[in-house]
């Protein structure tokens, strides 16, 4: 079983305890709920509650930011071990607002699948003019109308580092590679922007001097990153500097309210 894998972690974050449980994770982070799959073990559900929150407290880290910036000032809700998809070790639900990891879930899924979260919650708060389904990023595609705000403006130079090149005028070459693996797939899945996107969070992630393989895993050496469908040299450090400072800003703000 995947969980009974030995994942590795590098980071100055450590737990006051040895063990937590969905119940310290939820407090801690302020998920909206909780959710876990009447299949799971007492075992399976100490051991994924450990993982995902280190994983946590690593990716809070690595953002510079408060925990409600993980939860999304508590609008996500997360399922372990329920509701899963045949397949796929996690996602994202659109409606229900709701993050999910299956059982047995693969390492690295997370940080992919809460960039998606974070995402869509950015929707309606970067424009005036989007539909409760669409992501910010496919947003800033389609030219949906800005509210100005310098952390949008910041955000948008995030999306406009990772699907245009170095002059704003052309496609990235992750955006041409992308393109060309959906040609060859006969379907719209690597190009579509929150995907995209998604990716280009995980390679800045992944670049963070915090490690985690259960956070993120696969954007330097798997097929996909051959193929060129993550950022990488001089396109992957501009993305990421565009990220670092989106969340530097973010996080600063979120903590000056977050103080009493």
């Amino acid at each position: 079983m995947v969980l009974n894998r030995k994942f590795y972690r590098r980071s100055p974050q450590q737990r006051p305890q040895h063990e937590v449980s969905f119940s310290d994770v939820r407090k801690r982070f302020d998920f909206r709920s909780i959710r876990i799959g009447r299949w799971v073990t007492e075992a399976e559900k100490q051991r994924a509650a450990g993982l995902f929150y280190d994983a946590l407290v690593d990716l809070m880290t690595i953002l510079q930011g408060p925990e409600l910036l993980v939860s999304l000032r508590g609008t996500l809700a997360f399922q372990y071990g329920t509701g899963g998809r045949p397949g796929i070790s996690a996602h994202y639900e659109l409606g229900s607002r709701t993050f999910a990891l299956a059982k047995n879930a693969g390492p690295g899924a997370i940080a992919h699948e809460w960039f998606h979260a974070l995402d869509h919650y950015l929707a309606g708060k970067a424009f005036s003019d989007t539909p409760a389904n669409m992501f910010a990023s496919e947003a800033w595609l389609r030219e949906a109308t800005p509210i100005p705000h310098p952390i949008n403006d910041r955000l948008f130079a995030c999306f406009r580092a990772i699907m245009l090149d170095e002059s704003g005028e052309n496609p990235s070459a992750m955006f041409r590679a992308s393109k060309a693996a959906d040609k060859a797939n006969g379907c719209i899945y690597y190009a579509d922007p929150a995907e995209m996107c998604a990716r280009a969070f995980e390679a800045f992630v992944q670049d963070a001097s915090i490690s985690n393989n259960f956070l993120v895993a696969g954007t330097k050496a798997s097929e996909e990153a051959k193929a060129g469908l993550y950022p990488d040299g001089a396109h992957r450090a501009r993305i990421n500097r565009a990220f670092s400072e989106y969340f530097s800003l973010l996080g600063y703000a979120l903590g000056s309210k977050a103080q009493p």
